[in-house]
């Protein structure tokens, strides 16, 4: 497994003035940065890519659908503009050398119409992401798609729900974001979670049960890396908490406290941690 750090516990857009960041990543231990981007304007990969390869730092990219982005639109224009977006995303990681584009893609957000999700919508988010599938192809690299917890989205909830929808889709380049942060609402036991998706299972988000400091909180991570271990799983494992300070970020994540002394002591404290329980499950 490979242990990296999402950019968002710094910064809501990661741009060039971003990137002296990357040197610090890299001099705290991590295998690899997972760089946040919700528009593709101005997004200076040439320059990001120069520097991972100086400081000899992995990457992926993540992203979400926001605003008017959705898959399950009723309105065409509207999913037309969300799969224009997911492959500008996917080509975007393809250029910075993320072997993987992650994030929920299928309804925007923090979008909840109090309902229910409706067998059209689930159709149109298959149909959507079967079409993303020959530009995955094409890049050579994976998508993820990530449940959220039923606070940020009514759409896809549980590892289980996910699991049906990588099916559907039925192409070898889709499958599942497994966040320990959602599964610790929705999900009943993060092993067999973990054991149901591991056929699907692409990525894994290392985060407490409040966001703060891995190892601090209540998640199993004991369970965590045992199933990880046991699925077989050799990717990456990034801890995503955010920039508590960071106005936009904190407004969209509801995060209303400090969650830690620091967003350093969360990445590096919480690299040592899950560095330890990763090597005692045999996965780094």
């Amino acid at each position: 497994m490979k242990l990296g750090v999402n950019t968002l516990l710094w910064t809501a857009a990661f741009g060039e003035e971003h990137i002296p960041l990357l040197e610090w990543i890299k001099s705290k231990g991590f295998d690899a940065v997972e760089i946040a981007r919700f528009s593709w304007d101005g997004f200076p990969i040439a320059a990001i890519r120069s520097e991972l390869d100086r400081v000899g730092l992995g990457v992926t990219l993540c992203s979400a659908l926001t605003g008017n982005l959705s898959l399950v639109s009723e309105e065409a224009s509207i999913r037309k503009a969300a799969i224009d977006f997911l492959r500008q995303g996917m080509e975007s990681a393809a250029e910075i050398g993320s072997p993987v584009f992650l994030g929920p893609f299928c309804s925007p957000v923090g979008y909840l119409p109090g309902r229910r999700r409706t067998k059209q919508e689930w159709d149109w988010a298959v149909e959507g992401l079967q079409a993303l599938t020959s530009t995955l192809d094409r890049h050579n690299i994976t998508l993820a798609v990530e449940p959220l917890n039923r606070f940020e989205t009514y759409f896809l909830n549980t590892t289980e729900d996910a699991v049906k929808l990588c099916r559907e889709v039925n192409h070898p380049r889709v499958g599942i974001l497994f966040d320990t942060f959602h599964a610790n609402i929705e999900d009943k036991d993060f092993a067999d979670s973990i054991r149901h998706a591991a056929p699907y299972l692409r990525h894994v988000h290392a985060c407490e049960n409040d966001r703060g400091i891995p190892g601090s909180g209540h998640v199993d991570w004991n369970k965590v890396f045992g199933a990880l271990q046991e699925a077989g799983y050799d990717g990456h494992v990034v801890i995503e908490s955010f920039g508590f300070t960071i106005r936009e970020i904190a407004a969209a994540a509801c995060i209303w406290r400090d969650l830690a002394p620091s967003v350093d002591d969360i990445a590096a404290d919480g690299l040592r941690f899950l560095r330890v329980h990763a090597a005692a499950a045999g996965g780094a």
